[in-house]
């Protein structure tokens, strides 16, 4: 039973409606859900962020829209920087249609959403601003907290792109690009002196920036999305170990095998095993 995070630990006052909780670093956190929504923005970093059982890498740009009956955890972090902006709708006074602004909670919408750089510095100041507005508790402040929300939704809005949906990229810098172009790598073979030769960036200067915002190299962060996406698809399906590995840009299932267990401590095999009890589970549940 995973555990749950109450309103009155997180809001000073009953009639606040928004929360800022800074997370520079965010520790390792076991399962948890809470008796309201938020938004997490990764400043720097990584981690793996399992989201309803799905393990996410976040880095630095990551976005997640978490609601109140979402289940998720960190694990494995290093050196992760996060914001977590909480929020009860239910508390709202601003005459708005939220459905618009924020991403609904379905089946095929996107589990984890990326900011730009651009996006990235309007979101830093906006989130400070929200920071010393949400914890008073006047009418006023109440209703600028509400608009500084707002502004941030906007912001997210008009600068994210899907993480998984990598062809939605607006135009951005080259980090952002580079970003894009990794999450549609992880099935296939990725040339960074290629990449960087389409694009007329610097390979040197690229790969200098990225270990700077990430704390890792392009080559470990694109292992670590293949790693990612294999323990979901173990988790989730029932393809053979070959296909698996070849569906997360492993040419050879046994190499493959010798990487995913160096990695997590179990073959996959195993891995796919701890989570049988829960599958056979779910599907009785359907059948029912």
């Amino acid at each position: 039973m995973s555990l749950i995070l109450t309103r009155e630990d997180y809001f000073p006052a009953s009639n606040l409606p928004i929360a800022v909780a800074e997370r520079m670093p965010q520790p390792s956190f076991p399962p948890h859900r809470h008796e309201f929504s938020e938004i997490v923005i990764v400043w720097r970093g990584n981690g793996l962020h399992v989201l309803n059982d799905r393990p996410w890498l976040v880095t630095c740009g990551d976005v997640f829209y978490i609601h109140d009956n979402d289940c998720h955890s960190y694990d494995s972090v290093n050196d992760l920087a996060l914001d977590n902006i909480l929020y009860c709708r239910d508390r709202f006074r601003l005459g708005l249609d939220w459905s618009q602004l924020l991403p609904p909670q379905e089946e095929n919408s996107p589990g984890c959403w990326r900011l730009t750089t651009r996006g990235m510095a309007l979101a830093r100041g906006v989130i400070s601003q929200l920071e010393r507005e949400s914890r008073k508790s006047d009418s006023l402040s109440i209703q600028l907290s509400e608009a500084l929300f707002l502004q941030l939704a906007l912001i997210l809005r008009r600068h994210g792109y899907a993480a998984d949906r990598p062809w939605a990229l607006p135009e951005g810098e080259q980090l952002d690009l580079l970003m894009s172009a990794l999450q549609g790598a992880i099935s296939r073979p990725f040339d960074l002196a290629v990449f960087c030769q389409q694009n007329q960036l610097s390979e040197r200067a690229l790969k200098q920036l990225f270990r700077q915002q990430t704390g890792m190299t392009v080559g470990h962060y694109l292992r670590q999305l293949q790693l990612c996406q294999a323990k979901y698809l173990l988790r989730t399906q029932d393809c053979l170990i070959s296909e698996v590995a070849a569906r997360c840009g492993f040419d050879d299932s046994n190499y493959f095998s010798v990487v995913f267990t160096r990695e997590t401590g179990l073959t996959p095999s195993a891995w796919r095993q701890r989570f049988l009890p829960q599958r056979e589970f779910s599907a009785e549940k359907v059948k029912a």
